[in-house]
C-alpha cells in the first residue's frame, strides 16, 4: 500500500522513480499508513488497511476493473474441478478425479 503514499510520488527530483506514478497526495491516507506501519494489533491493523483501500477507491485513483475472457468446461464425471474467475482452469488439478 505505500505505492500510494505522498513519499513514494514519482517527481523529476526522485528522476521519476517512485511507486505512486499516479502522484496522488492525501494527509489522512499517509497518516493512516504510518499508523499501520507501526500497529501490531492484527485486527487494528487489518482495519486501517481496509480504511487505505477504501480511500484509493473514494478518490478515484484506481478504478477496479476484471476482465476475464475464458470458456471452460469438463465431463460430468470428472469432479474437483471447482472453477475460479480469480485463476486458471488448472489451478486445482492435483484434486481432480474422475467419479465412477
Amino acid at each position: 500500500m505505500n505505492q500510494f503514499t505522498s513519499w513514494e510520488a514519482a517527481s523529476k527530483a526522485n528522476k521519476w522513480q517512485g511507486r505512486n506514478i499516479t502522484r496522488w497526495r492525501n494527509e489522512e491516507y499517509d497518516r493512516t499508513y504510518t499508523a499501520a506501519d507501526t500497529e501490531l494489533d492484527p485486527v487494528k491493523r487489518a482495519a486501517l488497511f481496509i480504511k487505505m483501500n477504501d480511500l484509493v477507491i473514494q478518490h478515484v485513483v484506481v478504478i477496479p476493473v476484471l476482465w476475464r475472457f475464458n470458456v471452460s468446461a469438463s465431463a460430468t464425471r470428472l469432479k474437483g474441478m471447482d472453477l475460479t474467475g480469480w485463476d486458471s482452469t488448472v489451478w486445482r488439478l492435483p484434486y481432480w478425479y474422475k467419479q465412477a
